[in-house]
């Protein structure tokens, strides 16, 4: 019987507690589950690469399935396949999301159909959690400790300062 692996995918720019409870979660569906930072054309980056891998692997240090990889020139068809994935794991909080992702996995299936996708609903803690309300908050120099991993205050704090805990 093969190993099943997942690919969960995202800019995590910065990774959130959302993101943790599903990449948790999914963690227990694989024998490994890879956590792709990936660059987001549509968007500009507040954290470096090398910051959001240090970010992420401290928050996931507790999960030893969980493997962390790095995109930047590659779709994730591509990397999927690279790495022996077998399912696409992605978080739904709301429509906006199962509209965006729908769009997503059509094109995923078009270029490999071999490979599924699942979907988690996020928590309903975390439902309203996402990257960019994290990053408007920190610009307006908010605590945003209650919304994101301890490695992310730490970062914070060593690149800002201010940052109150």
């Amino acid at each position: 019987m093969s190993d099943k692996i997942g690919l969960f995918t995202g800019s995590f720019d910065p990774i959130t507690k959302g993101h943790v409870d599903l990449i948790e979660r999914a963690s227990k569906l694989f024998d490994c589950l890879y956590v792709g930072i990936f660059y987001n054309l549509e968007k500009t980056s507040f954290f470096s690469i090398e910051a959001k891998e240090k970010m992420i692997a401290a928050a996931l240090v507790h999960l030893d399935n969980v493997k962390i990889v790095i995109s930047h020139d590659e779709l994730a068809v591509e990397v999927a396949r690279r790495l022996g994935v077998t399912t696409f794991v992605r978080g739904l909080r709301n429509s906006q999301d199962l509209d965006y992702e729908g769009k997503l996995n059509f094109f995923n299936h078009e270029l490999a159909p071999e490979l599924d996708t699942i979907f988690l609903i996020s928590t309903p803690a975390y439902q309203h959690l996402s990257s960019s309300r994290i990053r408007e908050l920190i610009a307006f120099e908010q605590d945003v400790s209650k919304y994101v991993p301890k490695s992310v205050v730490k970062e914070l704090k060593k690149q800002h300062g201010k940052i109150t805990n």
